[in-house]
């Protein structure tokens, strides 16, 4: 389905109001609405404010409509900072809030803040399932940024978008989601050059 002006959250799971982890990606969020042309800026969703509410009965109003809009974006950012080298108990207890497939609209872009470089995978090993399983589509790989990175987030966002552009516009319907054109065939005189080795060098 072609989503023209797709709907951007921002769902953060770091338990600190006012983290890094939020300003990482608001700014990614914000970075990718202003690529895909969405209709309107990032909603952010973060779960600091909400954690009080998670485990409550009756589920308070305020974390149903967490869920709801996390559920109805079109591109979700999920983003969380590294604890025990997995994604926060947070992160995990608001996801599993949700049924079976609630999230099988949603093309899901997974945000690792880190330490270190040792738990680049992180999202990869431990975030990525969890959104699989849920329905999500993750067609990018996971941006991870390391803490040294925070203050200017801009190289590394532009050197994970040159990756992440064409499968994340394909997921979504997008303009300029075509495949690259197929390489020509060599000429046969290209062919044959090709096939010629070159002489050896005698040193």
């Amino acid at each position: 389905m072609t989503r023209p002006h797709p709907a951007v959250v921002a769902l953060v799971g770091n338990p600190r109001p006012g983290s890094r982890t939020l300003g990482a990606a608001t700014a990614l969020a914000r970075t990718l609405a202003g690529h895909l042309g969405a209709g309107a800026d990032p909603a952010v969703v973060d779960l600091a404010a909400h954690a009080p509410g998670l485990h409550a009965q009756p589920r308070p109003a305020d974390v149903d409509a967490a869920l709801a809009t996390a559920a109805g974006a079109d591109v979700l950012v999920v983003a969380t900072p590294v604890y025990k080298a997995s994604f926060t108990g947070l992160l995990k207890s608001f996801l599993d809030l949700y049924g079976p497939d609630a999230l099988a609209r949603v093309v899901a872009v997974p945000l690792v803040v880190s330490a270190t470089p040792a738990h680049t995978l992180v999202g990869e090993v431990h975030l990525r399932p969890v959104l699989v399983e849920l329905g999500a589509t993750v067609p990018t790989r996971t941006l991870s940024i390391l803490d040294a990175d925070l203050a200017d987030l801009g190289p590394a966002v532009a050197r994970w978008w040159e990756r992440a552009e064409r499968p994340l516009r394909r997921a979504l319907g997008a303009p300029g989601a075509s495949e690259a054109p197929t390489p020509a065939s060599p000429t046969a005189s290209q062919a044959t050059r090709q096939a010629t080795p070159a002489p050896a060098v005698v040193r």
